[in-house]
């Protein structure tokens, strides 16, 4: 079969207004990312202050979070879907931002959980936004691209919530870690407001129309979709397997190898500055190849990649050398970046422009029940269980996680199963590929 794309310039914008857009729109991934996954570098400290077992933790660090993340996702979408995108998203910024701030005066278990659900309820709105825009200001052949540097925002954000605040929770205590994080954020709200135009949907698309649909129409248009769920299910699961291992990761590190919490952040802070924005900047110049212009070529790479990274994500958790568990994990978390804008731009290019939001809504709803819920809590009450009456140590997280690391095979096969026909679906939902 013949693949062609409509590579266009975009009409009502210029290279530098859509890359400015980009890059805001990054900037505010970054923060979603940080101020989320802070929890998961002072996850120790708040166990110990607050007395609480790992799966009492795995419940407020996750959770919390996801049940208002994943139940406000669906209609913060559907006004994404309907009404002004950049007002939304200015929006759930100062929400998720102002509610970081109160997790850092939290002084009880009640306070810390409220404001943790706080922080769910304005990140559901944040990222269908983002990804509707940036769609709607590059074409389709130059969204996994583009979507790829929008993704570059999870590495960076990682990075400080890990090593930043790390750092910062070993020298002024775990409050001070989301109080640092929660300003910046509503900053940002201000520069979208005055700075960001809100592109009309569909204009660089062949197939558009002005009719909005329902909710019911958009979910009955993705179930016919085969790729679109494969891509979406593929990309759920790698939250669980790669992010899933990641919430337990500094306190696996800390309570393993001897380390306090700013010494654990230093081990993984790096690989996810270093390494994620190394593949997330290698996977956008790759995809913007020709020869990628193909999806199916594009999902089939997710697939290998996964399927290659799951064995040092056994591996870091398994052995009980630091340097051989630091090497791994050096290899394996690269993997988790490299998914994300690829997954992102094709859930976008297998979804009308008027239902690209509530897809968004959907990836992230599957992805965050796997991350956020099942992941954090899985693993904590199993660790649980595996420690018996003497209380979760070292040895019973290791094993709850190495229960949870084969699982990136299973994401691996959904993407392939995706290549079977994703370039059909494609020219179903915008008109060509």
């Amino acid at each position: 079969m013949t693949i062609t794309a409509k590579i266009e310039d975009e009409p009502e914008s210029g290279i530098f207004q859509r890359w400015y857009v980009l890059i805001i729109m990054m900037f505010a991934y970054t923060i979603n990312i940080a101020d989320r996954y802070v929890m998961s570098t002072v996850l120790e400290p708040i166990r110990l202050e607050l007395k609480l077992t790992d799966g009492g933790v795995a419940f407020l660090t996750g959770v919390s979070l996801a049940l208002f993340y994943v139940t406000m996702g669906i209609p913060l979408s559907w006004i994404a879907d309907r009404y002004n995108r950049r007002n939304l998203l200015a929006i759930s910024i100062t929400v998720w931002s102002a509610m970081t701030t109160l997790c850092g005066l939290s002084t009880s278990y009640m306070q810390l959980l409220l404001a943790r659900i706080g922080v769910g309820i304005g990140e559901a709105g944040g990222t269908p936004s983002c990804n509707a825009i940036v769609s709607d200001y590059f074409p389709a052949a130059r969204r996994p691209m583009a979507m790829t540097i929008f993704a570059l925002g999870a590495p960076i954000g990682a990075w400080i919530g890990a090593d930043m605040a790390g750092y910062v929770a070993n020298r002024y205590g775990w409050h001070a870690a989301f109080l640092v994080l929660g300003i910046p954020g509503i900053l940002l709200a201000a520069v979208i407001m005055l700075t960001i135009k809100e592109p009309k949907r569909g204009r660089l698309d062949a197939v558009s129309t002005e009719e909005t649909p329902s909710l019911m129409t958009t979910l009955a248009f993705f179930f016919k979709q085969k790729a679109a769920f494969h891509v979406i299910m593929g990309s759920g699961v790698s939250a669980l397997w790669g992010w899933g291992l990641m919430w337990f990761t500094p306190t696996f590190i800390q309570r393993t190898y001897h380390m306090n919490v700013g010494e654990a952040g230093a081990v993984v802070g790096p690989i996810h500055l270093v390494m994620g924005i190394s593949a997330s900047l290698f996977t956008a110049w790759l995809l913007s190849r020709p020869s990628f212009v193909d999806p199916r070529r594009i999902v089939k790479l997710l697939g290998g990649v996964t399927a290659v990274a799951t064995i040092p994500s056994i591996i870091a958790y398994w052995t009980h050398s630091l340097p051989l568990a630091t090497a791994m994990l050096w290899v394996f978390i690269p993997a988790i970046y490299f998914y994300i804008g690829p997954a992102f731009a094709l859930g976008q290019n297998l979804a009308p422009p008027k239902m690209r939001a509530m897809f968004t809504a959907i990836a992230l709803l599957i992805a965050n029940v796997f991350n956020l819920i099942i992941a954090p809590q899985g693993v904590g009450w199993l660790s649980d269980y595996f420690a018996g009456p003497a209380g979760a140590d070292a040895a019973s997280l290791r094993s709850a996680l190495l229960v949870l690391a084969p699982t990136g095979f299973w994401a691996a096969w959904h993407y392939w199963m995706a290549a079977r026909t994703i370039v059909e679906d494609q020219k179903t939902a915008i008109g060509y590929v």
